[in-house]
């Protein structure tokens, strides 16, 4: 035998083929990890993909749209759903004329309006001088916030539901409110009526005006709204 023929490798043997390579085959799965005791511990779980987040509608919101609609269309003949009166916007506003002696009370009044309403206020500044009253041009003298969409539905249900009949000796709001605009206003007097508000952790009882702007044409059509959606007017 010349040393050319010598067979190469431990696998080759005299008069017997070269084994096949072994058939491919899964990936083996990760091995659990072992903690520090020795103990296996389970892998983490793959993330999972979520999916987008389901809004919540406000419940007046779905009232309006399931009751209200339907009703105001029957008694007033609307031809499209866009005719029926609708609520815009609410707007919240506190005078401030203490703020000239108190700066603290635009702080207060701040977080008192953010309480209320879970939104941030503005201020509002004095468009000109008044020499009596000792305001200057640029003075803070109001804090306000105009609340819309969800946030407002959810304000005015809380109004209507839970804080007006907290009003001592409450007879139900003034008729006296709406302008020619179909736009109402009415006064809170205690800002404390509101159960979000813990009255040992105010400086003053407070007040303050609540206008609840609509798309009605007209003071009938604004007030048929309002009343469907819950507002308590007095019957005097």
């Amino acid at each position: 035998m010349q040393g050319n023929d010598r067979p190469v490798g431990k696998a080759a043997g005299k008069g017997q083929p070269r084994a096949s390579a072994p058939p491919a085959t899964a990936p083996a799965q990760r091995p659990a990890r072992e903690g520090r005791k020795g103990k296996a511990q389970p892998a983490p779980a793959e993330p999972q993909a979520k999916g987008p987040a389901v809004r919540r509608v406000p419940r007046l919101l779905e009232r309006y749209r399931t009751q209200v609609v339907p009703t105001l269309q029957g008694e007033f003949g609307y031809r499209n759903v866009m005719e029926v009166p609708r609520l815009k916007k609410v707007v919240l506003n506190v005078g401030l004329g203490e703020a000239v002696q108190e700066a603290k009370a635009v702080e207060a009044v701040t977080k008192m309006l953010a309480t209320i309403s879970g939104q941030k206020p503005v201020t509002t500044k004095a468009r000109r001088s008044v020499a009596g009253f000792k305001i200057r041009l640029g003075m803070t003298i109001g804090v306000m916030v105009t609340l819309r969409s969800h946030r407002m539905y959810d304000f005015v249900d809380r109004l209507v539901n839970a804080a007006l009949p907290r009003v001592r000796d409450f007879h139900g709001v003034p008729l006296e409110g709406f302008d020619g605009g179909g736009n109402y206003s009415l006064g809170v007097r205690e800002q404390v009526v509101f159960p979000e508000i813990e009255y040992g952790q105010i400086d003053k009882v407070r007040g303050f005006q609540v206008t609840l702007v609509t798309s009605a044409r007209t003071r009938q059509e604004a007030q048929r709204l309002l009343q469907l959606l819950g507002m308590p007017f007095s019957r005097n």
